[in-house]
């Protein structure tokens, strides 16, 4: 097994481990570069905790890819609330996206699909198809609505975790999935969880949702004192809406506000930035 363990995130159900790797192996190795600890040895230490799969529709005749969602398919409750928090958090950072009207936020006929429209036109989501937008927001939903999916994501990723295990670096959904397993993974070795892109901040949404559940308002540490967790997460990522985790899970986390250009929420921007390549090195050094 390898000392870096990688946790991917929403909207890789067509995708698989070798080819997800394809992508994050270099670019997490740039990283490593840019701080100055370049090794490609690493490489071959990397593994990938997929469980895309999980979310993936079991193949039919004449029925390829996502599911032909529309506006009408996005259900109340968490799956309205995260495509509101989407809409707020992208009108925020971007002037081409419109800002919520009061009756938007009370949930009227038809705010789903304004809300979708609005996204449409946002550098975060724009290019998404429509049914894949909503098939990211299913996933989101399904994650803490099926117990059983839930805990198969999260077993993949515990199985990758080994006594010789370093590194956890997640990004999206994925930082959830991890912290999770990390949580609930007494005695583990891990020196440095690095978080891309994460939602776990997220109040009522995602955070109070947590496995283990919150007490007194703070997130468990998912690991030892030893364990250093880094925190990075881009100005405009709308899936990161809270991009300080200091007030959910304690002074201990590390923050960083990194700059990843008109890819926002990509997974390589977020790996190539020296601090990524810093938080990584830091783990594998650690003894």
């Amino acid at each position: 097994m390898g000392q870096i363990v990688c946790v991917h995130g929403i909207g890789q159900q067509v995708a698989g481990e070798q080819s997800l790797l394809r992508e994050w192996t270099p670019a997490l190795l740039d990283g490593l570069n840019r701080a100055g600890q370049g090794d490609a040895a690493i490489a071959s230490d990397v593994v990938m905790g997929f469980y895309g799969d999980l979310f993936r529709p079991a193949g039919e005749l004449l029925a390829v890819g996502d599911p032909m969602f529309t506006a009408d398919d996005v259900e109340a409750g968490l799956e309205e609330d995260v495509l509101l928090a989407w809409w707020r958090e992208a009108a925020r950072v971007d002037p081409k996206v419109a800002h919520p009207g009061v009756d938007t936020l009370v949930r009227t006929p038809g705010s789903a699909q304004t809300a979708l429209r609005q996204l449409s036109r946002s550098r975060f989501f724009g290019g998404l198809a429509l049914r894949a937008l909503v098939f990211d927001l299913k996933q989101v939903s399904r994650y803490f609505r099926d117990p059983h999916l839930r805990e198969a994501a999260r077993a993949i990723v515990r199985k990758l975790i080994t006594a010789d295990t370093r590194v956890v670096v997640a990004h999206s959904l994925g930082s959830v999935v991890a912290y999770e397993a990390l949580a609930m993974l007494p005695g583990h070795k891990v020196r440095a969880l690095v978080t891309l892109g994460s939602p776990l901040g997220i109040a009522n949404l995602i955070f109070d949702q947590l496995d283990p559940t919150p007490h007194d308002g703070l997130g468990a540490w998912p690991g030892s004192d030893n364990l250093a967790w880094t925190n990075l997460a881009d100005h405009g990522d709308v899936v990161a809406l809270e991009k300080d985790l200091r007030p959910r899970f304690g002074p201990r986390v590390v923050n960083a506000v990194v700059h990843n250009g008109a890819h926002a929420h990509a997974v390589a921007a977020y790996l190539t930035d020296k601090l990524t390549g810093a938080a990584i090195a830091g783990g594998l050094d650690a003894r």
